[in-house]
């Protein structure tokens, strides 16, 4: 007898699907303010697990194991082939630099802010409830994927450092909670723009070049015909086929005892790898990848949501891993101010190199519309920098995370 109201794998994928149609559609329709502070997204994630925790959608479903097997290096392949490292450094110069300054900055402040949440802090006569779990570091890996690219790297890192439901939610509030602080700043720094130029010693022409720069930029893209979505579907299911190959093939990589590249690691590498490397072909400009990439993973975050099981959920986890990412961002934040100091670029540049990263593809052109709306475009090609790294970088903040404790 099934233990669950629907439990067919066509029934499951239709309640994901159905789930993230009506957050997406509710948003568009109401035009509520909520999801200025909360997108879509938090309620595409946490939707499934009222559904699976009250009976509806099971927590463990054959639709689950073909989003995560198939769903979401199809995606990956989608979204990669969109970037285009030259036409962000064309525009945005040597703010660039800054967004990848402010990456390194993700990377150790997640290892930084693990390391602090491993230790014991115990001041006189009071006891802070430390050290996170253990494994904590994949949820500091799935969040660094997140901070660097966005929902997409997040979850090929949450896939790639096998984590569980805990992990996810653990990342996904921590995201909210750092973003609902991080965002209004990022967007209040236009008021200081000027004192911050001349602080930064911006050169004074800097914006009317990045201006040229943008309105020379053609990022137009045409409707797709039957044969570009056929070209778009062999590049993805052949480099989804020849990664899981591979991912077979390629044998473990062990360091002090700990493996920090498993088979499901090889598959996100590989597949990120061969979709960079196709992004350097005409397969870039391909229309319509990123529209259907981005529908693929949000209903792979509302299948992620699905398995999470409520009863093993901490709150006393979930408010340590916070106040850790709330470290984390300070570092990022330090960073940041380091590489506009560095490069001289002005504040502009800087939110949004910080979107970039911290906002990825949906973020960042809210941020440079207020600041700058000529620097949108760009604002775009950044995010998709991020999105190339972020799996890489992600994988390595957990990996680092986990030899601390190996």
């Amino acid at each position: 007898m099934n233990s669950t109201l629907i439990d067919s794998p066509v029934g499951v994928m239709a309640v994901l699907v159905a789930v993230v149609s009506f957050w997406f559609w509710l948003e568009k329709k109401s035009g509520w303010r909520i999801f200025d502070y909360l997108p879509p997204l938090i309620f595409i994630y946490a939707t499934p697990v009222v559904l699976s925790n009250t009976g509806l959608i099971p927590y463990e479903n054959a639709a689950y194991d073909f989003l995560r097997q198939y769903g979401l290096p199809i995606f990956i392949c989608l979204m990669l082939i969109k970037v285009d490292v030259l036409g962000a450094v064309r525009i945005m110069g040597k703010g660039v630099f800054v967004m990848l300054i402010g990456t390194v900055g993700v990377v150790l402040g997640g290892f930084l802010a693990y390391a602090l949440g491993q230790a014991i802090v115990t001041p006189d006569g009071f006891a802070l409830k430390f050290p996170l779990p253990e494994d904590s570091w994949k949820a500091f890996g799935t969040l660094s994927g997140s901070w660097i690219g966005g929902t997409g790297n997040m979850t090929a890192a949450h896939a790639a450092l096998d984590g569980t439901g805990e992990h996810m939610t653990m990342a996904a509030a921590a995201d909210q909670m750092v973003y609902l602080i991080w965002l209004p700043l990022l967007l209040g720094s236009r008021a200081f723009a000027d004192k911050f130029n001349r602080w930064m010693r911006v050169p004074a022409n800097r914006l009317e070049l990045m201006d040229q720069a943008a309105a020379a930029h053609q990022n137009s893209e045409q409707a797709p015909k039957m044969i570009q979505l056929l070209y778009l579907a062999l590049i993805a299911l052949s480099f989804t086929w020849i990664s899981l190959e591979l991912s077979h093939v390629l044998p473990p990589v062990v360091v002090g005892g700990a493996t920090v590249i498993s088979a499901s690691t090889w598959l996100i590498l590989l597949v990120t790898t061969l979709a960079l490397v196709a992004s350097a072909t005409p397969a870039r400009n391909l229309p319509a990848a990123h529209p259907i990439a981005m529908a693929i993973i949000y209903v792979y975050v509302a299948r992620i949501g699905a398995t999470m099981d409520l009863s093993n959920a901490s709150l006393e986890t979930m408010g340590a891993f916070v106040l850790m990412a709330y470290v984390w961002i300070s570092i990022h934040g330090i960073f940041i101010l380091a590489g506009a100091w560095l490069f001289r670029v002005d504040v502009h540049t800087l939110a949004i190199a910080s979107a970039a990263n911290i906002g990825g593809a949906a973020s960042a052109p809210i941020v440079a519309a207020h600041h700058r709306e000529s620097l949108v475009p760009a604002s775009i090609l950044m995010a998709m920098i991020g999105y190339a790294l972020g799996n890489y970088l992600a994988i390595l903040t957990g990996r680092l995370g986990q030899l601390l404790v190996s």
